[in-house]
């Protein structure tokens, strides 16, 4: 393979990288790290070389699929008809090659009617009606599969319960957005406000997060409204001939339309109700941030079809983002919960897209270095597709003289430990995980979490009084804690604050690989840490060793061996660990003489399905006693699957990678030949 072949492959894999992360940030965790904008940018690059090069473009690809998976914490229900996204148009000039690709895939010369809507800036739901009663209500998750969210929706008061007419199929399902008006966004974020809670970045997170409350309650209290734009699976129903049809059949069933809706015939129409919409857009009680065109007759959609992940038959056009000026009076950094330092402008005080912008988030070293921002510069400022706010570019003709370059600091703000950057990575981090106290929240929640110190009854909201009271400012205070401090905790009584105490105590006596792991050091995972048990034997071992020794262990590269290192040389880290085994967190030696044969040694496993003689978590134990990795997705590199009940597509793929396939009986009685 060529260097430039390479560098391509490099540079899809970071895409996808980042595309992935950014579409859980945004779709499960709604908490946007990038804008609209610059996520559409990431995407349209991957897109462009996918379709240039297409034996790069593979199944995981997010070119291949919509927004991210499903939450765990709600039933999945599967769409019966994928739930697709939309292709975007940026200029006039794009959505004029769209409509050129139709005519010419349709052989039609004259021009084509299409429907007009505004875009909606919230979440997609699919409502299934069977005999006409709303009976299930899903996301759009990943586009195949999606969150049921039945409760919730039944709360939004613009989705009947039962349509309205009797003429009406028997089985159908409707799809549309789930939004949140800007009065009942206003209003949230006023009560978070009073609350001195976080306040959501914008309608659309709003939404999203309030649809995904477990408790139905919280939704009926946040005001979602709805408005209905198309249908997926229909039985036994003959529906109108086009889209404007459909429109008339929902408003007949009760199902709400949006009213900005309109039918055009010809490009220059177009164009103006997309300009009509925009000039409406700041009078408009909900958020918008484009126009979706549709080709309105049914029978031409059908003739033009999809592609992997959009239909052909539509597209979204994006408004401008808003942008205005600004000038820069400071520039500091901010340490995250994982200990990311991100340098942020601070700027006097400018009204764009709707909000008054003072901080803007420069991201990264990289990032502040590419745009050359310092202290003093006239900064254009926008907030790309209407969410984060961002510095497009420095007016350097305002730039005032004796400005200065920008430099990250060398230690952290907060604890003042050593920051650290991996060579050929963006970001620049804090390495005082267990002291830092910008960290400290994330840090206790994942050392007493349950594949770490599995410490019973100590929560987050728990954990998070903690630390803001000041009782818990490291891990090792944890061992500590009284039983009036944890009393006098909201929502602790005296009984669960016992049961906690008890917990604490018997999470004392704990494994090598559980104290690695719980330790929280970057990128060391339940299996890393075992590898590095199983290794070195002892934790002195690990905490003396160099990068060189480090990297001969199972799964360890040269960047973990770096965060290792690293995490090892702080002395804040070690003052905690030497404090935590003088309250007595304790393990069980190993004689390395008596370790058992490793006959499964750098063998890769990957577990599927439900077992029914151990848990998945006891086999994985057992494998990797006798020296398996245990990975979480099958690949080339995979020697054998464990498939048990239900397997899912783990099975399909290993299936045609002609990896070994181990049912439960197969596996235990591997287990039991090796161990017997």
């Amino acid at each position: 393979m060529t260097n430039s072949a390479l560098k391509l492959q490099k540079r899809v894999s970071q895409l996808r990288l980042e595309i992935d992360q950014h579409n859980q940030n945004y779709y499960q965790l709604d908490t946007p790290a990038i804008s609209d904008f610059d996520y559409d940018t990431l995407m349209r690059e991957l897109q462009s070389i996918e379709a240039e090069f297409p034996e790069l473009i593979t199944d995981e690809s997010p070119t291949q699929r919509v927004g991210s998976a499903p939450l765990s914490t709600f039933q999945e229900v599967t769409h019966d008809l994928p739930m697709l996204s939309l292709d975007n148009a940026f200029s006039d000039e794009e959505f004029v090659a769209f409509d050129k690709r139709v005519r010419e895939r349709l052989a039609v010369k004259g021009d084509i009617e299409y429907i007009v809507e505004p875009k909606l800036d919230g979440l997609a739901i699919s409502l299934l009606y069977v005999k006409g009663k709303l009976v299930r209500a899903a996301t759009r998750g990943d586009g195949k599969t999606g969150e049921n969210v039945t409760e919730n929706v039944k709360t939004i008061g613009a989705i009947p319960l039962q349509l309205s007419a009797d003429d009406i199929p028997e089985r159908i399902e409707i799809r549309g957005e789930v939004f949140m008006p800007m009065n009942s966004f206003d209003k949230l974020n006023r009560q978070a406000r009073q609350a001195d809670e976080k306040e959501f970045a914008n309608p659309r997170n709003a939404a999203a997060g309030s649809l995904r409350q477990l408790d139905s309650k919280v939704t009926a209290g946040r005001q979602l409204a709805f408005y209905t734009y198309g249908v997926g699976l229909v039985e036994a129903y003959q529906l109108p001939d086009d889209q404007q049809g459909l429109f008339g059949l929902f408003k007949k069933w009760g199902l709400p339309v949006n009213d900005q809706i309109v039918t055009v015939g010809h490009l220059e129409s177009c164009h103006t109700a997309f300009i009509n919409l925009l000039e409406r857009r700041p009078n408009l009680p909900y958020e918008i941030d484009g126009v979706v065109y549709k080709v309105n007759n049914f029978y031409l959609q059908k003739t033009l079809g999809f592609v992997s992940r959009a239909p052909r038959w539509a597209i979204a056009r994006k408004f401008p983002a808003q942008e205005k000026t600004s000038l820069v009076t400071a520039i500091d950094v901010q340490v995250g919960r994982t200990g990311a330092i991100t340098p942020v402008a601070r700027l006097s005080p400018v009204f764009v897209g709707g909000v008054t912008v003072t901080n803007v988030t420069l991201h990264n070293e990289g990032e502040i270095k590419r745009k050359d921002v310092r202290v003093g510069d006239t900064v254009i400022v926008r907030r790309a597709g209407d969410v984060i706010p961002e510095i497009v570019s420095v007016v350097l003709a305002k730039r005032p003289e004796n400005t200065k370059l920008f430099n990250m600091p060398t230690h952290c703000p907060v604890c003042h430990s050593v920051l650290e950057k991996i060579e050929g990575g963006a970001i620049v981090r804090c390495s005082g995980g267990l002291y830092c106290a910008a960290q400290i929240k994330g840090a206790i929640k994942h050392f007493a979490s349950r594949k770490a110190m599995d410490i019973d009854g100590l929560g987050d909201k728990i954990i998070e009084q903690l630390v803001d009271v000041g009782i818990v400012k490291t891990p090792a205070d944890l061992y500590k804690l009284t039983l009036n401090q944890l009393s006098g905790l909201e929502r602790m009584a005296e009984k669960s604050a016992s049961n906690t105490l008890e917990a604490l105590q018997k999470s004392l006596l704990t494994s090598l690989p559980r104290f690695l792991y719980a330790l929280g050091i970057r990128e060391v995972g339940e299996v890393t840490a075992a590898n590095l048990a199983n290794h070195f034997i002892t934790l002195e071992a690990i905490q003396s060793a160099t990068e060189d020794e480090l990297v001969q262990v199972s799964d360890v590269g040269l960047i973990v061996a770096q965060h290792i290192v690293s995490f090892f040389t702080q002395q804040h880290n070690l003052a905690v660990i030497q404090e935590l085994k003088d309250l007595g967190v304790n393990w069980p030696e190993v004689d390395a003489s008596e370790q058992g044969e490793q006959f499964l040694a750098d063998k890769i496993f990957v577990l599927t399905g439900g077992l029914v003689s151990m848990s998945r978590e006891q086999a994985k134990e057992k494998l990797k006693k006798l020296g398996a990795r245990i990975t979480t997705s099958v690949s080339k590199k995979t020697d054998y699957l464990v498939a048990g009940n239900d397997p899912g597509s783990k099975l399909d793929k290993a299936l045609s990678l002609n990896i070994k396939i181990l049912n439960e009986q197969e596996l235990v009685v591997l287990l039991d030949h090796i161990e017997g």
